[in-house]
């Protein structure tokens, strides 16, 4: 044996680590990259064509502003949430998940009144490509939103079953990842349709 070790003096050494991530993590990170690449592909025609002429320029009504807002509290309150998991605050932890829900469903009540709002300026899904773009934006937006807030009442309905604390962060952890990604790629889209309108 000690002659074999001798020859292949390589077996001694330990096996080398796998790098290893967790599998919902990981598609978690497939899908927010898919949905960055769908963005992308879109803003990218929406110049292409704008650049075409033929475009038609109007004002976003202020309560797309008023919903950016209401999303960039709910990325704090998300944070909160995140903080109170990781100190056991079991109290705060499910307050601060139901509140960041709860503004998530407000912006989604802000985005269909401003729709109403652009049909009341005119501004039609069909007719001219500025406003079709727009409505896909948001809606697009909206649908990831919608899977946000899913991922939000599974994280409260886990901690009132006492299954995120301090030693299980991998849910909040995650929720928290969808939800910040929601919030700047809202921010990135209505700076977009701001500067580009």
């Amino acid at each position: 044996m000690k002659d074999l070790e001798t020859a292949m003096p390589h077996y001694k050494q330990h096996p080398r680590e796998v790098l290893s991530m967790d599998p919902i993590k990981f598609m978690v990170w497939l899908f927010l990259l898919a949905s960055v690449m769908l963005f992308a592909s879109q803003t990218s025609a929406y110049l292409v064509k704008r650049a075409e002429g033929n475009w038609l320029e109007f004002t976003v009504p202020a309560i797309f502003t008023y919903s950016t807002v209401v999303l960039v509290i709910s990325s704090i309150t998300m944070h909160w949430a995140y903080a109170e998991a990781k100190k056991d605050n079991f109290g705060k932890l499910r307050l601060a998940v139901g509140i960041t829900f709860a503004l998530g469903v407000l912006f989604m009540v802000m985005q269909v009144i401003g729709w109403g709002k652009l049909v009341e300026m005119q501004v039609y899904f069909v007719g001219n490509l500025a406003g079709s773009f727009f409505y896909v934006f948001t809606f697009l937006h909206l649908v990831h939103l919608i899977l946000g807030l899913i991922a939000l009442l599974n994280t409260l309905w886990a901690s009132v079953k006492m299954k995120v604390h301090s030693r299980r962060l991998r849910r909040i952890e995650i929720c928290a990842t969808i939800w910040h990604f929601l919030d700047i790629l809202w921010i990135y889209l209505f700076v977009f349709l701001l500067t580009f309108n």
